[in-house]
């Protein structure tokens, strides 16, 4: 598109307006949060004054080992999305919606993704994820579900609310290459933006600014390119682009049902032939409406130039939120809070190695030119060392050593307080971490990692409140997109990893039927916790232990698809095609066969004993009536 200064110049605006109100508080706190994580958590100054006085400066990181106790809960601790049939839509299609699901949780490799966002979340206290269709690999469109760097998401600063639906916009900065604009937009925009190191307007920033990646200070400037690779100045990242989303009144076309009154808004270029024949695939149950609703405008600038700006063709923004604790727009993390009591640990740890080593080299006393066999240099230098022979002239006074300081009191207490207040904070305990004494029972450990687990129970909750919330915009991004027949490929998270196809949206030539109509229908949203699936076959697997131990019959197959072989599938598929054999069979007709025997054994026994027992009976009272009779 072209240069547009009235457009450009009101996004920056806005995008100036929400970085100032809050996204640069926000920027150095997630900044602070990372460098503690990654280890970097002394101040340059504090670093400098103390190598002057040569004291040192220890980095004891307890953060990075919290989390990543945190990381491994939420790793062992999966959800699984189902979608369930709403006010009379098939049952069969909410089965088929989830495994459509599955197949974009597959190509997504959204467990990582997820893990990934969650990080982000309790280090620096937002996490985002990015939802939108991508049509690299396909030409009907799949939906792709990245990670957004959080530094660079800017929240509409009037928000208090979780869900994004309730926000009037957001913004995503973006620094990008020429060539990555000649792709992504226009070839035209591209070669305009190329060489821009600055505008009057909005200066520099829009074009070299620190951001993350892997070198420390990417800048434009940082290496100058020579003559001959001025072409490579496409290459380099150093546009950046403002795309924000944000609502805007407009009258829409919408498909109503005539029978629930359900609306939805019509896909953005369906024509009026696609719509003619959707409306007839419907059968008289849809209509269509005009109504008056807030619509996402989509804008994308890069200093003066507009790159994009139309309506976006989805009912949501594309970006999903992760916050571990909000309140009323207020976000926090695990690690902003653990910042100070990890500083303490670091400063006290640090001053009580300066104690021991000026308690080994205080210091010495000597008298002017008394040393022989050193210098005073050498003795500052080497006057700690363990066996050193100090020799000083007859008559002069020896050389003294100057008695230390002794450690302050309790300076040991401040390190071992600091370690229990970043235990306490992030709710992470000796015995989630597995450093619990060995004395303690296995029971109580057991316990208290529960306790521990409930403790993180609402960083949990509101990650499962964001896969609503992302389960919810990938459902409408089905039924508004996956309009086409397609074949669905999903392989099954079980032990036998088995392959299952199904066709979506398949029209029957005869009858004119759709199976498997993704674009219809409501549908709920179910979101289950089930813990990692390495740890539930353990605990599965003890459990058929225990029950096979007290009598039960659990089969054999149970008992190897919990356990920890490998090729467990192969053992498996293995027994039930040597059962499925002739001898097997025969075996099995044999064991049958000595059952029965058995048992028609047991039963005649049985009647042998009864009919004893009867005679005895029998015996005995011919006996008593003979003794009657008798005494008569």
């Amino acid at each position: 598109m072209p240069v547009n200064e009235g457009l450009a110049h009101e996004q920056w605006v806005r995008y100036s307006y929400c970085r100032e109100r809050s996204h640069n508080e926000f920027i150095k706190k997630a900044n602070r949060c990372d460098q503690f994580f990654v280890g970097n958590q002394w101040l340059k100054e504090d670093l400098n004054a103390l190598e002057l006085q040569r004291r040192p400066a220890l980095t004891i990181n307890k953060i990075l080992s919290t989390i990543s106790t945190i990381l491994g809960e939420q790793i062992y601790n999966r959800t699984e999305v189902l979608f369930r049939p709403s006010a009379g839509a098939p049952a069969e299609v909410a089965e088929a919606l989830s495994k459509v699901w599955m197949q974009i949780s597959q190509n997504n490799q959204l467990p990582w993704v997820r893990s990934d966002v969650f990080c982000d979340g309790i280090i620096r206290s937002r996490g985002f994820y990015d939802v939108r269709m991508d049509y690299t690999d396909s030409v009907f469109g799949e939906v792709r579900i990245t990670q957004l760097n959080s530094k660079n998401v800017i929240i509409d600063p009037d928000a208090d609310e979780y869900d994004p639906d309730y926000w009037q916009d957001i913004h995503v900065t973006k620094w990008l290459s020429s060539n990555d604009i000649a792709v992504l937009y226009s070839e035209e925009d591209a070669e305009t933006l190329k060489y821009r190191t600055g505008t009057a307007r909005y200066g520099y920033d829009h074009v070299d600014f620190v951001r993350d990646s892997f070198a420390d200070n990417p800048t434009v400037n940082a290496i100058p390119l020579a003559p001959y690779d001025i072409n490579d100045a496409s290459q380099l990242r150093t546009i950046r682009t403002i795309d924000r989303q944000y609502r805007k009144l407009d009258k829409a076309e919408h498909f109503v049902d005539v029978v629930t009154g359900d609306m939805r808004l019509i896909p953005q270029g369906w024509d009026r032939n696609k719509i003619a024949l959707f409306l007839e695939r419907a059968g008289g149950q849809l209509a269509v409406t005009k109504k008056l609703i807030k619509r996402i405008r989509w804008t994308v600038t890069a200093g003066d130039v507009v790159l994009h700006d139309d309506w976006s063709p989805y009912k949501h923004f594309t970006v999903v939120p992760y916050f571990p604790h909000f309140r009323y727009g207020k976000t926090v993390g695990i690690v902003e809070n653990l910042l100070s009591p990890q500083e303490i640990l670091n400063k006290a740890s640090s001053q009580e190695l300066h104690v021991i080593n000026t308690t080994a080299n205080s210091g010495w006393v000597v008298e002017e030119d008394s040393l022989v066999n050193m210098t005073v240099e050498e003795l500052e230098a080497r006057g700690a060392q363990t066996g050193l022979v100090v020799e000083f002239r007859k008559g002069a006074q020896p050389p003294t050593k100057i008695q230390p300081n002794q450690v302050p009191t309790g300076l040991d207490r401040i390190t071992y307080k600091a370690e229990e207040h970043i235990k306490s904070i992030s709710n992470v305990s000796d015995s989630m971490q597995g450093f619990d004494r060995e004395d303690v029972a296995a029971k109580a450990i057991a316990y208290k990692q529960q306790r521990g687990s409930v403790n993180m129970s609402k960083v949990l909750d509101n990650l499962e409140r964001t896969d609503w919330i992302l389960a919810r915009n990938v459902l409408d991004m089905i039924q508004t997109f996956y309009t086409d027949e397609r074949m669905i490929n999903i392989t099954h998270d079980d032990f036998t990893r088995e392959t299952e196809s199904i066709v979506v949206n398949q029209e029957d030539p005869v009858t004119g039927q759709i199976t498997n109509d993704l674009t219809i229908g409501e549908y709920d949203i179910v979101i289950t916790s089930s813990p990692y699936r390495a740890s539930l076959e353990d605990s599965q697997f003890e459990q058929a232990k225990a029950l096979r131990e007290l009598g039960i019959p659990i089969p054999d197959s149970v008992l190897i698809e919990n356990s920890r072989l490998l090729r467990r599938a192969d053992i498996v598929k293995q027994m039930q095609e040597a059962a499925q054999s002739p001898e097997a069979q025969q075996q099995t007709q044999l064991q049958m066969a000595g059952a029965e025997a058995e048992v028609a054994l047991k039963q005649a026994q049985a009647q042998k004993t009864a009919a004893d027992a009867g005679k005895s009976q029998a015996d005995a009272q011919i006996k008593a009536n003979e003794a009657m009779g008798g005494d008569g």
